[in-house]
């Protein structure tokens, strides 16, 4: 605020402009209603108005800024005179109804930079950018403009300094003209994007190199997590199309043919990624059909088994493989499906076929066991010691060959025969053990008896020997029976006894055997011969010096005479 007294608020009107043909709106400052032409004070007032200029409608765009700065002064402010301030002031008609949106203001002091003292500036107003104007309304009463005597006393201006013109912002890739056209330039020439009202041309420029590096920013992460993630090739097709779209005709300044060049690789990368995909997407689908076709003919072969338990986890264990393969095609992977399935069908048809038989086997089996079971129990309170525990050991015999029947069923009839069986040997031996206590006596006879026929061993006179031997089996026999528990080893003694004279009556027999000897003489005689031949070949080659054939006759002669003292001791055993 001003330190003078307080102004009155001034009212300004201006009609908005027209629309350029190409649908830009040029920015304008209000257009105070001023009958008279506006004196140089009045100019450095206006030149001092800050204006916030909407941006331009382009055909293309309408170009929303991120948000406007105020435009800078364009100029120092020139000194105003006293009698030009009050001329400015009496400009605004009281007739002259303002627009509600054009209602400016004007009460804030501007200080002009590098001025020692302040100037006060009533006029300096900030217009609001221009709207489509709404429906009329009553104008308000106009405010007497207050006598001039009432105004602040002049203050020395400063001196006037000439204000810099607008100029164009140009870079290698587009300009901003100072009407604010925006253009870019591409391979193709250059062309108009837009135009801007918003600011001066540097700060357009500014604004549209910013778009671009929004763009460049964009195609640079892209292109990072193509590199460097495993991105979706869907998902960059999705990036890539947006960019691409909106690459089409963009708003803004920089090397756009660079940036469809660098889009164009990411296309050709997202496409390498596809297409890498396809053929993992068909390297997989090939090992899982090989995969699948080993499951089936696997199940295939497995359905000719008659291993049912192992086999069964087998094929549990295929499908559970099966499920953890990547499914086909649905031809594919119905068809494989149908010949698995039929193998599996298939075994459970024979194992079903086979238990169903086995069933019937196994019931079989019950019922010859029950019969073998009943006679058993029968045979279980008999006293007839011999004929019934032969006919126990025949029925043991026809229960291993029945085969079995089922586990429950085979347990308890084998429980049943086996306490009768039980009971009748329990019975046998308790009276055998009764009547072994009479058999002491017995056990005795024979035991000298034992001891007698061992006295014979070993045998130096065959005749006397063979015939002490029969005299002592006589007496053996008519002893009678002994204790169970001694009869095999008295059984068994006497049987060597037995074998002992046996063996040296068949050695008797070989040595005096007439073929034998006669045998054994030839040999003797026949090796003789052979050594007084093989002496006289000795004697040639000693003779001729051949020592080769003296090695020879050597070691024939030494074979021959080893072999003739065994033919003679052979011989010795005959002539005894």
């Amino acid at each position: 605020m001003s330190e003078g007294p307080e102004q009155p608020e001034q009212t300004a009107s201006a009609e908005p402009e027209p629309a350029a043909p190409d649908g830009s709106v040029s920015a304008a400052a209000p257009t105070p209603a001023v009958q008279p032409a506006p004196s140089p004070a009045v100019q450095t007032v206006q030149a001092e108005e800050t204006v916030h200029a909407e941006e331009a409608v382009h055909p293309e765009e309408t170009v929303q800024p991120e948000q406007a700065a105020p435009a800078e002064v364009a100029a120092q402010p020139e000194p105003v005179q006293p009698h030009e301030t009050a001329q400015l002031l009496e400009t605004a008609q009281p007739h002259e109804a303002a627009q509600p949106h054009d209602s400016v203001q004007s009460q804030e002091t501007v200080p002009a930079p590098d001025v020692p003292e302040p100037v006060q500036q009533h006029e300096t107003a900030q217009p609001k950018p221009p709207v489509p104007a709404p429906h009329p309304v009553p104008a308000p009463h106009p405010v007497p403009a207050p006598p001039l005597t009432s105004a602040a006393p002049p203050v020395p201006a400063p001196q006037p300094v000439p204000s810099a013109p607008a100029e164009e912002a140009a870079s290698d890739w587009g300009r901003v003209a100072v009407d604010g056209s925006v253009f870019v330039r591409t391979a193709e020439g250059e062309r108009q994007i837009g135009s801007w009202a918003a600011g001066t041309p540097q700060e357009g420029l500014a604004f549209y190199q910013r778009k671009f590096d929004g763009l460049k920013a964009e195609i640079e992460l892209l292109e990072k997590r193509l590199n460097t993630t495993n991105l979706d090739a869907k998902d960059a097709d999705a990036s890539i199309a947006k960019l691409r779209e909106q690459l089409v005709d963009p708003h803004a300044i920089g090397d756009l043919d660079a940036l469809r060049a660098r889009l164009g690789k990411l296309g050709e990368i997202a496409e390498q990624r596809r297409a890498a995909k396809r053929e993992a997407r068909a390297r997989q689908q090939a090992e899982a059909a090989a995969h699948k076709e080993r499951i089936v003919a696997e199940a295939e072969t497995l359905a000719q088994s008659g291993e049912w338990k192992a086999t069964g986890e087998r094929l549990r264990a295929l499908v559970d493989e099966w499920k953890g393969v990547p499914r086909l095609d649905r031809k594919s992977d119905d068809e494989l499906w149908g010949r698995f399935s039929t193998a599996r069908s298939a075994f459970a048809k024979r194992r079903k076929a086979h238990f169903a038989q086995l069933d019937a086997e196994r019931e079989e089996v019950r019922s010859r066991k029950e019969a073998l079971v009943e006679e058993a129990e029968s045979l279980a309170e008999s006293t007839d010691w011999a004929n019934t525990a032969q006919r126990f050991r025949d029925l043991m015999k026809q229960w291993k060959a029945a085969g079995r029947a089922q586990r429950e069923v085979e347990d308890k009839l084998w429980e049943r025969f086996k306490t009768a069986q039980d009971t009748f040997f329990t019975a046998r031996n308790a009276d055998l053990d009764q009547r072994d206590a009479g058999f002491r006596e017995n056990q005795t006879r024979k035991e000298e008896l034992l001891a007698e026929a061992q006295k014979l061993l070993p045998v130096t006179d065959l005749k006397a020997a063979r015939q002490a031997l029969r005299a002592i089996q006589a007496r053996w026999e008519e002893v009678g029976p002994v204790p169970r528990e001694t009869k095999p080893r008295l059984e068994g003694a006497l049987r060597d006894v037995e074998r002992a004279v046996a063996d040296a009556e068949q050695n008797e027999w070989k040595r005096t055997n007439p073929e034998a000897r006669a045998r054994a003489e030839a040999t003797v005689r026949q090796l003789e011969a052979s050594i007084a031949k093989f002496e006289k070949e000795l004697d040639k080659a000693r003779t001729a010096g051949q020592q080769r054939k003296i090695d020879d006759a050597e070691a024939a002669l030494a074979a021959r005479r080893e072999w003739l003292e065994q033919a003679k001791a052979a011989l010795v055993e005959f002539t005894r």
